[in-house]
């Protein structure tokens, strides 16, 4: 009873008369994007991660000062990003369209 196979558990979450034109209850794919290779999300992943680096090494060494400091270096990293993508770096920002029209793809 256990041994069941993956085709019996795929007809069981598609009812037998749904074709698979028929699967609107699916979401709809998303169009081709950059992926996030852009300033805005290089700056606040980069950032961010050297505020949790600072933290968890403050954490280590019991320096509670700069467990603190790493905590405001992770929401700056945060908002810097917000602020480069309201200024066009983002996906879909004018300066990242921009950037990818010049070289010619993502």
């Amino acid at each position: 009873m256990a041994d069941q196979s993956v085709e019996r558990r795929a007809e069981r979450a598609v009812p037998a008369q749904t074709s698979i034109r028929d699967l609107s209850y699916l979401p709809p794919s998303a169009p081709p994007t950059n992926h996030g290779r852009t300033t805005a999300a290089w700056t606040t992943v980069s950032v961010v991660l050297g505020g949790a680096v600072l933290s968890s090494v403050a954490m280590i060494f019991a320096a509670a000062p700069l467990v603190w400091v790493g905590g405001v270096v992770i929401v700056l990293g945060m908002v810097a990003g917000k602020v480069l993508q309201i200024l066009g770096y983002g996906q879909g920002g004018a300066a990242t369209l921009a950037k990818q029209a010049r070289t010619g793809g993502h």
